[in-house]
């Protein structure tokens, strides 16, 4: 892959063979980061665990101290005095079984984040094929099949997000955005690494934390040392 000219001075100021402590991690990812907008540090964390086992799955979610600098938009599927509950807490879309065909037909998806009561996942159910692949289904792991519609909508808006293992089991997150302060940054960091390592499976057998790395969209990655985790 060829990389332009910005990317490669970037990559000149990261010593591939150096893993760093994250204090300086973060201090390098912010000096690299050289694209025209306000670029988004993502976190992505290589685990020695096997997600095609159950047990050694890891999912879950975390509320970054700071937010992660965007506006996350929320659906909330719901009925009766929850639909009240849910436009007062401040999600965006609330409704039922009238989203189906907009979602399923129309391809409607200005939202970024899903969450529903219990009572309403028969009806998300159907919604399976479309909100599965993009990672929006709502799961009760993460806090988002709940009846506190209120705490799920305020977690979200005050800068919760999900993880969990991709299929080569990597864990990736954002951080925040390189326009966040070293101090915001680091905060974001310790709580995500926090929730990472209380995450570790107990069937899991040697290295739990393979690699860290650092990076933000357009720059160069960043290895931080696993040592202390």
């Amino acid at each position: 892959m060829k990389h332009g000219k910005k990317y490669s001075e970037a990559a000149k100021l990261v010593d591939r063979a150096v893993q760093y402590e994250p204090a300086d991690a973060i201090a390098l990812v912010k000096k690299t980061a050289t694209a025209k907008f306000d670029e988004t540090v993502e976190l992505h964390i290589r685990t020695g665990c096997d997600g095609r086992h159950a047990e050694q799955q890891i999912r879950g979610a975390v509320v970054l101290p700071n937010g992660t600098g965007k506006t996350v938009r929320v659906l909330v599927f719901a009925k009766g005095d929850k639909v009240a509950e849910a436009e007062a807490a401040g999600a965006d879309y609330v409704g039922g079984d009238e989203l189906i065909p907009k979602i399923q037909n129309d391809g409607w998806l200005d939202f970024d984040v899903v969450v529903a009561t219990p009572d309403m996942m028969g009806v998300v159910g159907r919604l399976g094929k479309v909100l599965g692949p993009k990672g929006l289904m709502p799961n009760p792991k993460a806090g988002t099949v709940t009846m506190d519609v209120t705490k799920a909508v305020n977690d979200i808006k005050a800068g919760k997000i999900e993880y969990r293992l991709d299929k080569t089991n990597i864990v990736h997150v954002p951080v925040g955005k390189v326009s966040f302060s070293e101090e915001q940054l680091q905060q974001n960091f310790d709580a995500v690494m926090d929730a990472i390592v209380k995450a570790k499976p107990s069937a899991l057998k040697g290295q739990y934390l393979r690699s860290i790395t650092l990076a933000t969209t357009m720059g160069p990655g960043v290895k931080i040392s696993t040592a202390k985790f």
